[in-house]
């Protein structure tokens, strides 16, 4: 067809057990059962654990099963099964629109009866921007609204065919950002192709091209040439700079991280695992299984076996690296989830390029589940040809190189800045109610104070315990505390219509407490400037290191040596570390206990001195830890992770942090991340740290709480 889009689906055809679950306790119940001969009991065990990989082994069950998946062309919106069969299908003459509820991401099919939500665009495998550039090609109207399918379904629908009588507004900001893709994307594809930046071709002289009464002739991708000081150029000509000569760019090879652990140690403890178990299971066979407590080792031995297998396969696929071959004719991109072969595509047929969230198969269930970043390949009919996964790559670093390489690369627009939480609801309402008024130092407290200067509001010093003055995202602030060291209060100081000078100044002299640590820096630094310089030494004397070093340390100080907070990780946290691996070290033991009791006397006898000894070995074994334990310091200089005996392990200069906070993207479970000023995760914390704390901590020396903005952050109100 000429248009149409096919929503993303994972292939079929790979090797996996076949009922994994149901063999797996097939398995240990078989080791639990008095089964005799003992060689049939043991067969019987190690039969039924390979059964699910010869079954997924077999070529019946490796055969190529298409996954149902949904489609949008001319004919309307299907979902095709197995052997292309429709199995459910909205007619494009019964279609009369398209919408997107924003809040949920569920799309709704207009016809003349109704409107009937069909599902998220993640879980159809569509795409924002591919399906609206489709259905706008197809001549489908399609919407972007405010809110929920919900709330759609319930809206009224109204007489008329205009895109306001759907119930619910257009989401403008996100409509216009998928128009502005869909222009550069009609751009790149009228536009002729252009070569990667470095050519082989020798230099050519400068030549003059005569161009038509149109003009049209003389257009060139680049634009016409000036030359500063250079006479103009006549009409009808333009004058080309001589082509440079450049070494032939080389294809760019980029890759994600090798995974920790590596693969090949994953493999090796799977594999070790299986041979452990089979020969304990061999031992006890030999020994003999009269009791229970043999068999029911055997069945642990056997889980542990049949569970290190299936875990060793599961991180292998979760694993996978994805590695990318850019050169000027093709793109080459390996380790496709689900595929073995690399995906090849030519460069004649890519028109662009975007890069951005998007979707990627799941490695192990083969649907679609969000990614970040992706490329999306489309040609010059604006038809999506490829699906490019690109997660774990520095979106950075594989947009410049695709963009050198001549291919027109498309990101999306700028982030909506971030709101920041200004704290403005601890406001009393009689500051909003009296316009024009001001924060004052009166009467020995705080005061707020009309536009005659009349203080109308007075807080008196014996419930002031604290005045912090600290910047928050390039603006003053204060924070008060009362006397129990509680914060009650906290606002810009535009807000408040006061300098921070005068507050800092106006608090001192009336003896209110008041500390401004980065004022308190900024005064140390210059004392140690003029110090350093005054007892700088003469030229040609020698200065013993230990005398003349204290200012020069002073001005070099690094995240590690400056003076900062200390942080560590939470007494929770803490404590339920000492109860995890007290837990661990006591299942070991009774582990050992079952396998050993027969030995040594019986269970009873083998759990009455492993059970204590399992305890202590818990208590001192995560003792020898803690004692060295990680803590995370904060200060004007960067960030550093150090240890309780001083060794660092990583540092960050303040000129490379860009943001700190919860990252909740990934995969895995929120985890407290360092991002550069591009947006880069550059450091991960492995303790959890005091958020609240962490999180002053920043603002009082200047590093940004949470991930970087693409924009600078949204100042706060000048109004309440």
């Amino acid at each position: 067809m000429e248009h149409e889009l096919v929503g993303l689906r994972g292939p079929g055809g790979r090797w996996r057990p076949v009922a994994a679950g149901p063999f797996t306790l097939l398995a240990v119940v078989l080791a639990l059962l008095p089964i005799r001969p003992v060689w049939l009991w043991a067969a019987l065990i190690v039969a039924v654990a390979a059964l699910p990989w010869a079954l997924g082994a077999s070529p019946e069950a490796r055969r190529r099963r298409p996954r149902p998946y949904w489609r949008l062309s001319a004919e309307g919106l299907e979902r095709l099964g197995p052997g292309g069969l429709p199995m459910i299908r909205y007619e494009r003459a019964r279609v009369e629109g398209l919408a997107v509820t924003t809040g949920d991401n569920v799309l709704t099919v207009l016809h003349k009866f109704g409107r009937t939500p069909i599902g998220t665009l993640d879980s159809m495998g569509f795409e924002p921007l591919p399906l609206f550039v489709t259905a706008r090609r197809l001549g489908i109207p399609i919407h972007l609204l405010d809110g929920d399918a919900a709330e759609l379904a319930e809206a009224p629908v109204p007489s008329g065919d205009g895109p306001g009588d759907l119930g619910l507004p257009r989401h403008q900001v996100a409509e216009q950002r998928l128009l502005d893709q869909e222009a550069k994307l009609l751009a790149a594809a009228h536009e002729p192709p252009r070569g990667p930046v470095a050519t082989a071709e020798p230099a050519e002289p400068a030549v003059a091209v005569e161009s038509s009464a149109s003009g049209k002739d003389a257009e060139s991708p680049a634009g016409p040439a000036e030359t500063p000081g250079a006479p103009a150029n006549p009409v009808g000509t333009v004058e080309l700079e001589p082509a440079a000569s450049p070494a032939p760019r080389e294809p760019v090879r980029l890759a994600t991280p090798e995974p920790l652990p590596s693969r090949r140690r994953v493999v090796a403890l799977g594999v070790l695992t299986v041979l452990l178990g089979t020969i304990m299971i061999a031992r006890i066979a030999v020994e003999g299984t009269g009791g229970f407590g043999a068999r029911l080792a055997a069945a642990c031995w056997a889980l542990a076996a049949i569970g290190a297998v299936l875990l060793a396969r599961r991180r292998l696929l979760r694993d996978a690296r994805i590695r990318w071959t850019i050169s000027g004719d093709r793109l080459e991109v390996r380790g496709v989830p689900r595929t073995r072969q690399p995906v090849r595509l030519p460069a004649a047929r890519i028109a662009a390029l975007v890069i951005g969230p998007g979707l990627r198969p799941d490695p192990l269930t083969g649907e679609p589940r969000r990614a970040d970043p992706a490329v999306l390949a489309f040609d010059h009919r604006l038809r999506l040809v490829a699906r490019l996964p690109a997660h774990g790559l520095d979106t950075f670093q594989l947009a410049h190189a695709l963009d050198d390489h001549g291919y027109r690369v498309i990101t999306p627009g700028a982030r909506q800045p971030r709101t920041p939480e200004y704290g403005l609801d601890g406001l009393p309402e009689i500051f909003a109610q009296v316009p024009g008024g001001r924060l004052v130092v009166a009467d020995g407290g705080l005061g707020w104070a009309d536009a005659a200067g009349d203080v109308v509001l007075r807080m008196p010093e014996d419930r002031i315990g604290g005045i912090e003055l600290l910047t928050i995202s390039g603006h003053a602030w204060v924070r008060l505390y009362d006397s129990d060291g509680d914060e009650f209060f906290a606002a810009p100081l535009s807000t408040l219509r006061i300098a921070r000078t005068d507050l800092r100044e106006s608090a001192r002299r009336a003896g209110l407490p008041v500390t401004d640590a980065e004022y308190d820096a900024y005064l140390s630094a210059a004392f140690h400037s003029a110090v350093a310089t005054l007892s700088s030494p003469e030229p040609g004397s020698a200065v013993p290191p230990a005398e003349g070093g204290t200012a020069a340390q002073a001005e070099r100080a690094g995240p590690v040596d400056a003076p900062g907070t200390l942080l560590d990780a939470t007494r929770r946290s803490r404590l339920g570390t000492y109860l995890v691996s007290v837990l661990l070290c006591e299942l070991v033991a009774l582990l050992g206990a079952i396998w050993l009791g027969p030995d040594v006397g019986g269970f009873t006898t083998a759990a009455s001195w492993s059970v204590p000894s399992g305890v202590l070995v818990g208590l001192g074994g995560y003792w020898l830890y803690d004692r060295n334990r990680s803590q995370l310091r904060v200060s004007a200089a960067g960030l550093a992770v150090v240890t309780r005996r001083g060794r660092v392990e990583w540092d960050l200069a303040r000129d490379r942090v860009g943001g700190v906070g919860i990252d909740e993207t990934g995969d895995r479970m929120p985890r407290l991340v360092v991002w550069s000023p591009a947006g880069r995760v550059l450091r991960q914390v492995g303790f959890p740290p005091d958020l609240e704390e962490l999180r002053r901590a920043c603002e009082r020396y200047g590093l940004p709480w949470g991930p970087p903005d693409a924009d600078r952050p949204a100042p706060p109100p000048p109004e309440l």
